[in-house]
């Protein structure tokens, strides 16, 4: 992101917003809901798939925290702004997006390993 010119910028942020709002508002909490059965079904038959299942759910919810509370925000300020209101400070709020979009594919892909290991068990 950080080598796009701004009217590129500007055009992916919306784009992908467009594309990925609608279905992430549904999957996003679809996903969180989906681990609580096999929280309750494992609770005291399999308590390592419980441990491992409990991790990717506060892992996903992470995820979820950091896109509500810092990403959604930073993106709808973007997608609000042209080449001729572009802010003076827009290299540092997409970077602090860039930062916080790292941290929640990390915690995304650490809750997946959890979920899929408490498979293996």
């Amino acid at each position: 992101m950080k080598t796009f010119a701004p009217e590129v910028f500007l055009e992916i942020v919306d784009r992908m917003n467009r594309n990925m709002a609608p279905v992430m508002t549904v999957l996003m909490p679809c996903t969180m809901l989906s681990i609580i059965p096999l929280l309750l079904l494992s609770y005291h038959q399999r308590p390592m798939v419980f441990y491992l299942s409990t991790a990717a759910f506060f892992l996903f919810l992470v995820a979820l925290l950091v896109t509500v509370v810092v990403e959604v925000p930073i993106v709808q300020q973007i997608v609000t702004w042209t080449l001729s209101t572009l802010p003076g400070n827009w290299r540092q709020l997409r970077d602090r997006w860039m930062r916080f979009h790292v941290i929640r594919v990390i915690a995304g892909v650490a809750s997946l390993v959890s979920l899929l290991v408490a498979a293996l068990f």
